[in-house]
């Protein structure tokens, strides 16, 4: 397939990488158009505009946020103005569930095709084709990106056809990745004030009860108190965090421990904004004084 691509963070980069391996031809746009770079010179085709990336057969928004995604899908020179009629608008960014609303709407209303498709996963595994797509939309849509997604990850699950509930779903598994960050942390900062080896702790906790990748990935992060360079930045994971509560109010649903992770993001960014999402884990070793040499 012919695969338009916006936005080149690190997941961008990542997916954009992988879809060219698979043999995808790949036009690729972003703001700053040196990240571009490293993927023209794995064979993509750099567009200089969001009209020149939108000549595919799909095309796939991967942004930060919100006003992000507004400013390239919306107006004279967005995305909806430039997408053609048989062209498929895949949105992989982890936004609001409002903005998936209107993105919903937007496309039906100009009568462009439209389908929601966020991931779970960190970089490294879009660079493998590990990811988990979170897919909604009209199941002949969904069924003509097929292609995309076994590229992308190693199974994609279809939730609805109400491209909304896709992103409730992935906010919602952010809050519990969130949630195993900072109880990890906590148990880690527990163990190692009593002297135990914090890298023995994981082990043993991922090789019996908890063996998971999310406890494995993240435990020997935070063990190894590797938070720098940030893979997912921690500003992001505080952005879906909010985003969940936000969707929470809305539907009155309490969450009080989404919360409390929400504060201890705002503790991280208030010292340390240049870190991975997964130093939430290091805030307990340093709130219980333990330092290391």
């Amino acid at each position: 397939m012919k695969i338009g691509f916006i936005g080149l963070g690190h997941m961008g980069q990542a997916m954009a990488g992988r879809l060219l391996q698979q043999g995808h031809e790949v036009v690729v746009f972003n703001r700053t158009l040196d990240k571009a770079q490293p993927l023209r010179d794995k064979g993509a085709t750099v567009a200089r505009s969001v009209a020149d990336a939108c000549q595919a057969d799909a095309v796939i928004t991967m942004v930060s946020d919100d006003a992000a995604v507004d400013g390239i899908v919306f107006g004279d020179d967005g995305l909806l103005r430039h997408l053609p009629d048989a062209s498929i608008h895949i949105s992989s960014s982890t936004i609001s569930v409002g903005m998936a609303e209107r993105l919903a709407r937007a496309h039906a209303e100009a009568r462009k095709r439209f389908v929601a498709a966020p991931v779970l996963g960190r970089p490294e595994a879009a660079e493998n084709g590990l990811l988990f797509v979170l897919a909604a939309g009209e199941q002949s849509l969904l069924d003509c990106v097929e292609p995309v997604f076994r590229a992308l990850g190693q199974r994609a699950f279809v939730i609805s056809e109400r491209p909304e509930h896709a992103l409730l779903v992935k906010l919602a598994s952010n809050f519990l990745i969130a949630s195993v960050m900072e109880s990890l942390g906590e148990a880690m900062a527990l163990v190692e004030k009593g002297n135990v080896d914090p890298h023995r702790f994981v082990a043993i906790v991922t090789s019996s009860l908890f063996d998971a990748p999310v406890y494995r990935t993240y435990g020997d992060l935070i063990a190894d108190r590797k938070f720098a360079p940030p893979q997912f930045a921690a500003a992001l994971g505080e952005k879906d965090v909010r985003l969940g509560l936000q969707a929470a109010e809305d539907l009155r649903v309490p969450m009080p421990i989404a919360n409390l992770i929400h504060d201890r993001f705002l503790r991280l960014l208030a010292h340390d904004e240049a870190v991975d999402w997964s130093a939430i884990g290091g805030l307990a070793a340093d709130d219980a004084g333990i330092l290391r040499t």
